[in-house]
């Protein structure tokens, strides 16, 4: 069978395709075998590439090949991956970047839905076998197959929404057909994965089972022994027009809290699309092209495609080695703890250091309250408790091969910790501090091996904001570097390269953001309309109920220390933050700040006044000159670091595609002069940086 589908193939795209290779194929992304049972198995193989994507030339070849099936058609199609990681990571993103013709997407949206269309009609059982990630364009090939089979380790997901898109090969309406329509709605809304066994309970699966028995299952399917997914009486209840409309005001409501539609307009675009037409799916997926088409080109959706490309330029500074055995880190405080916590769950053995026993107490109880939220299995969460050790007499320094110090930002303390721990510390191990803002040149005085300490700097909360700041000194040695990048690799996080300088990227770009909201609040301004004018913005929260997460302390300790260490002007803080500080009003871990809290959430008024359009200049153009002054002064190299920092680190508004990218499409001139006006009204602070004449 297979050879009369080659030569078909052959005479087909002989012109203009590859030449057959050693097996006879003539395909350089696929590879086909018959089994036994005269099943057919498709293995996808991105030719040149450690993921599988959708690229024309991938979906081009599965044109073909299915072409080829529909002649000669086997007893059944099984489609999986060569690739270790997954199935398919979805489409080539490559291809989204930069686009402006909206006809041409369009155009390559047929296409790919015509493929996809074809898997679907092809007259024989159809099994995709997933393993790993299945996400966007891949579980939309998955879907058009009649059954899927997922492996233990599949994870299955439309992140197509982080992208500022939707699903656009069908996805939208074959998703809502098979499962409950609420629960494929919130996938695609949320970008979120799910896990093989949740997919089975969703009916977005068929069977779970482990490799062993693929083989099993396959031919169980075949013969009409396992009974494809179909959607229950409640969710075709669903997809009923008056049930849809309800379901769709309450989603959009929902979704306009987290992703407001003058920013990110795909949720409503997705929600209208259910709405309007899921109880047509023919028409809904043609309206999916539409939709998709338009989403495409804007500048949301081109931003959110540059944030992508920043998170893989980040992941790629993770340099490839072993991960360490052993973790040892000094502080059982929040950040400590986390970090300590988060090392353990990521596979590391790790002792925690305190000088008291409560301290480490609470940070065991903070990770398994976490481990209970982010675990699948019981068996998972057991065993990082087991591999996190709380150490009372700092024993565990002699063994570990990265030493971490998380101790409060007090130079002389942390000088004293070196003192008692490198001469304990085994040959080749790296220390490590936590600190956010104090230069390592002053910090690596006295210590033996200079070579070997770096700064990893991580974000509160450590289990879920993604940078590392990777912090370098100008006697630091590549291969300690190297290490601390492989180590953030391990942990699954970003690490950002900077260079030892006063507040490094992310605090330094941000204090002025946070002192100049102080300076309005002690104008008069309510705290409300200040967060309004920088969440209007698009920033995630605003400043005074940041610095309120971050803490009252941390903001008047790092504004002190750049005042004092940098040549820029640097507000002055406002007598009101010393005296909350003080006072011991610290922010949302004291229950009291700027905002009092409640249940961890900032206990706001409702009848404020809307912020003026000036606020809003005032708030983020200081953040903008800092990272102009970061890049003239070399302390990140470039700007996809700045953005991707500033991004990753401290949520600025991703649709914006960061601090530069905002200002270059803002363009520079325009922010150097606005920055001018606002330094003729309100002084020095605004002074544009020199490096806003060296931007192209």
């Amino acid at each position: 069978m297979q050879d009369k589908v080659w030569s078909a193939l052959k005479e087909r795209d002989m012109e203009r395709g590859p030449r057959p290779d050693a097996s006879g194929s003539v395909w350089e992304n696929w590879r086909m075998a018959l089994d036994s049972n005269g099943v057919a198995w498709l293995t996808l193989d991105k030719k040149d590439a450690s993921a599988n994507t959708l690229s024309e030339d991938v979906m081009r070849e599965l044109d073909g090949i299915l072409a080829g099936l529909e002649r000669n058609p086997p007893k059944g199609l099984v489609i999986r991956s060569a690739k270790e990681s997954g199935f398919i990571a979805g489409a080539d993103i490559n291809q989204f970047k930069g686009v402006t013709d909206a006809e041409a997407v369009k155009a390559a949206l047929r296409f790919g839905h015509a493929v996809v269309d074809r898997l679907e009609a092809l007259p024989v059982p159809t099994i995709a076998v997933i393993h790993g990630y299945c996400l966007g364009g891949g579980l939309e090939i998955a879907l058009a197959c009649k059954y899927r089979i997922a492996r233990n380790d599949a994870s299955l997901g439309f992140p197509e929404i982080l992208l500022g898109l939707h699903p656009g090969l069908g996805g939208t309406a074959r998703a809502t057909t098979l499962i409950d329509p609420v629960e494929a709605m919130t996938m695609m809304l949320t970008g979120k994965s799910v896990h093989a066994k949740k997919a089975k309970a969703l009916g977005l699966v068929d069977a779970v089972t482990e490799e062993r028995h693929i083989a099993t299952a396959v031919a169980a399917v075949v013969k009409g022994e396992i009974p494809s997914a179909h959607q229950g009486l409640r969710a075709r209840v669903f997809d009923l027009g008056p049930t849809r409309a309800l379901l769709a005001k309450r989603m959009r409501a929902e979704a306009d809290k987290k992703a407001p539609p003058a920013h990110y307009p795909a949720p409503g675009a997705l929600i209208d699309l259910w709405e309007n037409f899921g109880g047509d799916r023919r028409r809904m997926k043609q309206e999916e092209i539409e939709s998709f088409a338009r989403l495409l080109l804007t500048d949301t959706a081109q931003n959110l495609i540059r944030v992508f490309f920043l998170r893989e330029h980040l992941k790629s500074l993770a340099v490839k080695g072993t991960p360490p055995a052993h973790v040892h880190v000094i502080g059982a405080g929040v950040m400590g703890g986390d970090i300590a916590a988060w090392c353990a769950w990521r596979g590391m053995n790790v002792t925690l250091a305190d000088m008291k026993a409560e301290p480490l107490g609470k940070a065991v109880k903070r990770a398994a309250e976490l481990y209970g939220k982010i675990g699948h299995s019981s068996i998972a969460i057991r065993d990082a408790l087991d591999r996190l050790v709380p150490d009372l007499h700092g024993d565990g320094v002699k063994g570990a091969d990265i030493v971490i110090e998380a101790v409060p930002e007090n130079a002389d303390l942390k000088h004293r910790i070196y003192a008692d721990v490198q001469a304990r510390m085994k040959p080749g191990a790296i220390l490590a501090t936590n600190t956010s803002s104090i230069p390592l040149e002053t910090l690596r005085a006295g210590l033996l091996h200079p070579d070997r300490f770096v700064g990893l700097h991580f974000f509160n909360p450590v289990s879920r904001m993604q940078l590392i700041e990777v912090v370098a000194h100008d006697g630091v040695g590549e291969d300690a570097l190297k290490a601390a990048r492989s180590f953030a690799g391990h942990l699954d996080r970003l690490p950002a390269s900077v260079k030892s300088a006063p507040g490094f990227l992310v605090n330094r770009a941000l204090t002025p953001y946070l002192l100049g909201a102080m300076l309005m609040l002690g104008e008069g301004t309510p705290k409300e309309t200040i967060d309004a004018a920088a969440t209007q913005f698009g920033m995630p929260v605003g400043p005074i109920e940041l610095a309120d997460q971050v803490g009252l302390d941390i903001c008047l300790e790092v504004g002190e220390m750049l005042k004092r260490e940098l040549d820029q002007p640097m507000p002055e803080a406002p007598a009101f933050l010393r005296e909350k500080v003080k006072a011991g009003d610290l922010g949302r871990k004291t229950g009291q700040g700027l905002y009092p809290w409640k249940d961890g959430q900032a206990v706001k008024a409702s009848d404020t006044p809307p912020p003026s359009p000036e606020m809003a200049d005032r708030l983020i153009l200081p953040l903008l000159n800092t990272c102009v002054a970061i890049l003239r002064e070399g302390v990140a190299p470039d700007e996809e670091t700045i953005d991707g920092g500033m991004i990753f680190g401290t949520g600025f508004a991703p649709f914006r595609g960061g601090p530069l990218a905002y200002a270059r499409a803002r363009g520079f001139e325009s922010v150097k002069q606005a920055l001018e006006a606002l330094q003729a009204k309100y002084g020095e602070r605004f002074r544009p940086d020199p490096g806003w004449d060296t931007l192209s």
